[in-house]
């Protein structure tokens, strides 16, 4: 799950994705998120699999807009419309049901009195920044939010994991993004290059969804390359698979992710 989502604001200009040894058999295919998969079987041995995906493309960035939500929603709490609550059940339910992830995610609310719903998310991913450690970790599955609660510390993807629960516990519809990050060359202050990336989005009525990169504080889609999106992240795994031989075939991973910018003229940024 290499292949970035076409949008309104990211145009896919050039792909391509080589791999060896080469596949017996490649297919294509949506999921029910509508995500590109590639499909690849192979028959024979082989001592190395390599998958090298380079895309061009256009990123139309959004930089911490003023998100034009229905009156409604512009405060929370706020409840949505009968008509578009089925169609964000699952983007409501809880894959970790915690007393704990509801108690921290209320200390967002202002106390005094109203709060507006972007400035409750925004101080959410704000507070994930300032408050938890971040570690990249290569170990397979994500930390419960109750683990990351207690450990103060995670990866990208345990913290949109943390975030979309916490944003799920006060009646926010939330789901898990899969994707890069453009990291400027000298910025020391964006965090998870080299890499792939997570993040999550919020259903806001009348913005739609929009990106929260808690390990980042980034509120947009500023630097965000959006490859794939579903309600857990068991479903955007980038890699996965299964292979035939002895229990000590298997020697290690290597993954590499660069993002770069083309000069003005050309048609960047790439990755």
């Amino acid at each position: 799950m290499f292949r970035p989502r076409e949008s309104h604001d990211l145009k896919l200009l050039t792909t391509s994705l080589s791999i060896m040894p080469k596949p017996a058999r490649l297919r294509w295919r949506h999921d029910v998120f509508d995500n590109s998969i590639a499909i690849a079987e192979f028959d024979g041995s082989t001592s190395e699999l390599r998958f090298e995906s380079v895309v061009m493309l256009r990123h139309f960035e959004t930089t911490l807009p003023e998100y034009p939500l229905e009156e409604y929603a512009n405060n929370y709490p706020f409840s949505y419309l009968d008509e578009d609550l089925p169609r964000l059940a699952r983007a409501l339910a809880h894959c970790y049901p915690s007393d704990n992830v509801l108690h921290w995610a209320s200390q967002f609310q202002d106390q005094s009195g109203t709060t507006g719903t972007v400035t409750l998310l925004r101080s959410m991913a704000l507070g994930i920044r300032k408050d938890f450690l971040y570690m990249r970790r290569s170990k397979k599955g994500i930390q419960s939010p109750d683990e990351t609660l207690q450990s103060r510390r995670g990866s990208c993807r345990d913290f949109a994991v943390l975030m979309i629960e916490a944003t799920r516990s006060l009646g926010v519809a939330a789901r898990f993004v899969s994707g890069y990050i453009f990291v400027p060359g000298n910025d020391t202050s964006v965090t998870s290059g080299g890499a792939t990336h997570a993040w999550m989005q919020a259903y806001l009525p009348g913005a739609g969804w929009i990106d929260f990169d808690p390990t980042n504080s980034i509120v947009g889609n500023r630097g965000l390359i959006r490859v794939a999106v579903a309600w857990s992240s068991d479903h955007v795994l980038p890699l996965w698979g299964t292979f035939m031989g002895s229990a000590n075939s298997f020697l290690g991973m290597d993954v590499t992710v660069s993002v770069t910018e083309e000069s003005p003229e050309r048609d960047g940024p790439r990755q």
